[in-house]
Parts: structure tokens; C-alpha cells; sequence
């Protein structure tokens, strides 16, 4: 189970949440609405490796 970080489109709080699956809808802890995923890690490859050009967006992607 990966944590992930997400931010509030309602509130703008930034967070981190220990999801089952990064499909995962998850709630803001200070308002309650959906948060969204924010990208704005490093993207770190299956071999530790840092990735080039990705987005992290993988539901966008086509593969690293």
C-alpha cells in the first residue's frame, strides 16, 4: 500500500494517504470533499531509477 499525495480542490490542503489502490477516492481530512492526486513528486522507476519525462500521471500515459 502506497502513500500518495493528494490536495483539495475545495479547501487547497496539501496531504499524504496510505491508499489500498491508487484509484482510491479519497476524502480531505479538513472539509470532507474528494481530493485529487497532485503529481508533483519525483517519478521514480520500477528498477529505482529515476524516470524521464514522466508525468506521473499514469492514467495519461502509455507506459514508462
Amino acid at each position: 500500500m502506497p502513500f500518495l499525495d493528494y490536495k483539495c480542490p475545495s479547501c487547497g490542503k496539501s496531504f499524504q494517504e496510505l491508499v489500498k489502490d491508487h484509484t482510491a477516492k479519497v476524502k480531505c481530512p479538513s472539509c470532507g470533499a474528494i481530493a485529487e492526486r497532485s503529481y508533483s513528486g519525483k517519478v521514480v522507476g520500477g528498477l529505482g531509477q529515476k524516470v524521464k519525462k514522466c508525468t506521473g500521471d499514469c492514467k495519461n500515459c502509455s507506459g514508462c
